[in-house]
């Protein structure tokens, strides 16, 4: 009997020991990411949002409720796009690697936004999801690699600490930006100007996941090498393997200095898509 808890036990902290795709900008980058969308929204659909999240007994404002599909985390497999190492380009709408990811989803909860038979219940639903993968498919890394995760497999010091991921996630931001999500968005809201709205609102996301993707393959950013078409995990290893060991970077001011306008750049655009998205989803159902 004592031999079976224990065999329990090392199964349960083996499986928490397996590397899970991070929460993309967390709380503090998701809520300002929608604090901008809703900003843009149109006076009749921005009261239509509000009357939706209105219904939510857990969440007082839409910025808010976008954390929620990571609280616990919901539908898994949608919130990233996984490319292998030898994927150049983000071009079509497909998932490459799975049947669901980020396009479907974001297709399928603007559907269900935007139809006339859904109800309340389901319309707040596919609002929450939608505020939380607009600003997933603008973290670079949930457009990457599936053989590290999307960055979660490489380990990093220094100033930040767990994984690449990670440091994207939340340290860069909480650093140099703080945790006022509201402060924070109405701040960079004030620097995106018109010919920015107008370059940014008519993309579609397969255009916002193909940057997402270019980003990461860029030099500065220390993710990949690139090497014989492809971009490898290190110089001497294209794949990483489960049992092989994880590099390291060492995260310093510098390399924050580097980041963070482009992180910066990616919630803005992130922000302004959502709200033309949303302005068009709920535009017939504001008017009833």
């Amino acid at each position: 009997m004592k031999a079976s808890r224990t065999a329990a036990v090392v199964s349960l902290m083996a499986l928490a020991a397996i590397p899970t795709h991070a929460h993309a900008w967390g709380d503090t980058g998701h809520e300002v990411v929608c604090e901008i969308a809703f900003q843009e929204l149109h006076r009749d659909i921005r009261r239509e949002v509000g009357r939706l999240v209105h219904t939510d007994p857990d969440y007082p404002t839409f910025s808010a409720a976008c954390n929620w599909a990571d609280e616990p985390r919901k539908r898994e497999i949608e919130h990233y796009i996984n490319v292998t190492r030898s994927h150049r380009a983000i071009t079509v709408d497909d998932c490459p690697l799975a049947d669901l990811c980020l396009f479907p989803a974001i297709k399928k909860d603007s559907e269900i936004l935007s139809g006339r038979l859904s109800d309340d219940n389901e319309k707040l639903a596919a609002l929450k999801f939608l505020g939380h993968w607009v600003g997933d498919i603008h973290q670079p890394f949930h457009v990457s690699f599936q053989d590290d995760r999307g960055a979660n497999s490489i380990r990093v010091n220094g100033l930040c600490e767990g994984n690449l991921h990670g440091t994207w996630d939340g340290c860069i931001i909480g650093r140099e930006l703080g945790g006022d999500s509201r402060a924070i968005a109405e701040r960079l809201r004030r620097q995106i100007t018109a010919s920015d709205r107008t370059a940014w609102m008519h993309d579609a996301p397969v255009e916002w996941a193909n940057e997402s993707f270019q980003l990461t393959q860029t030099a500065a950013i220390g993710y990949c090498h690139p090497r014989d078409g492809a971009c490898w995990y290190e110089p001497d290893n294209m794949i990483l393997s489960g049992d092989e060991k994880r590099r390291m970077m060492t995260i310093d001011q510098a390399y924050i200095d580097t980041h963070l306008a482009t992180i910066e750049l990616r919630l803005k655009q992130a922000g302004v898509r959502l709200g033309a998205l949303l302005n068009r989803a709920l535009r017939d159902n504001s008017q009833r």
